[in-house]
């Protein structure tokens, strides 16, 4: 698994990466490359929905009473985006080196109907309407048929031309073989419109777009198509939070990526996400992430 390592090293030589503390796009449209120059302590963070696999270092993420390590030669599927705690350890003074695979809707529905037509079963023992803690938080390590696959993804990335070129058809190809993995049944939810899987995660794409309007719980129901009851369960089960403590600490991590990435004020920033109360902003914010808003650029 140590090509992956190099790869990415090089790759961050080719782009002079070698100062990024954080996520940049490349030419890949939906993937990004992450890198780190050392460790950071356990912090509340937002995990994007994705395929993500580690080249170098290790992390621990946190999800309610469950815990997850995954590092060097795992990947990772994030069905929904994920309000967590992680904690990042890097291989002695070497940073840590990783890729992020959003997965297009299109491409996925595509996928799913192929493998369904050639009846591809997932694995037996998931039931279609049971949702639990490890979709998309359980590490897998990378076989060599999909670490193969990464290896000449990060190697088009090497050509910017390449990369734009022949990069799109390869993420299809990680998709395909994430699909028929042992963490297949992640994404196959996400396909299936009537499932409640499903249905939570077009409500968790409003909140994320629209955060900032005022948004109550039974107006995410009826989106879902569920009675309210039921909607708060199927929530629950999915995200381990309720819609609204979901739905803040998607806007406190906005705010904080405002504050930090756009130079806003905090107050500006508490507005700009949905809070009309500065002093609820900035006591939200401190319990979250245990900061002030304004220690954030001290």
């Amino acid at each position: 698994m140590g090509d992956l390592a190099e790869l990415m090293q090089s790759y961050a030589d080719f782009k002079s990466l070698n100062e990024l503390n954080g996520v940049c796009s490349t030419c890949v449209p939906g993937v990004n490359f992450y890198r780190a120059s050392k460790g950071s302590g356990r912090q509340p963070l937002l995990y994007q929905s994705g395929i993500i696999v580690i080249g170098q270092g290790h992390k621990q993420i946190y999800l309610g009473e469950e815990s997850v390590r995954y590092g060097s030669g795992d990947y990772l599927v994030v069905g929904v985006p994920m309000p967590l705690e992680c904690e990042a350890f890097s291989d002695g003074e070497l940073p840590l080196l990783g890729v992020s695979i959003k997965v297009d809707q299109q491409t996925l529905h595509n996928l799913v109907n192929q493998l369904t037509n050639e009846s591809f079963k997932t694995d037996n023992n998931y039931s279609n309407e049971r949702v639990c803690l490890d979709l998309g938080l359980k590490s897998e390590c990378i076989d060599d048929v999909l670490n193969n696959t990464f290896k000449r993804l990060l190697m088009v990335l090497h050509n910017d031309a390449e990369a734009k070129i022949l990069g799109p058809a390869i993420v299809e190809e990680i998709v395909y073989r994430v699909l028929t993995g042992v963490n297949g049944h992640v994404l196959f939810d996400l396909a299936r419109h009537d499932g409640h899987y499903a249905r939570i995660a077009k409500v968790l794409n409003r909140l994320h777009h629209d955060y900032a309007e005022q948004i109550t719980v039974e107006s995410l129901a009826e989106q879902a198509n569920m009675s309210l009851s039921g909607f708060h369960r199927a929530f629950r089960q999915v995200t381990t939070e309720t819609p609204l403590q979901y739905l803040k600490k998607v806007r406190l991590n906005k705010a904080k990526e405002l504050i930090l990435l756009e130079g806003k004020r905090a107050n500006d920033a508490g507005m700009l996400v949905g809070y009309a109360s500065p002093s609820q902003f900035s006591r939200e914010f401190k319990r979250h992430f245990n900061a002030t808003p304004k220690s954030l650029v001290g």
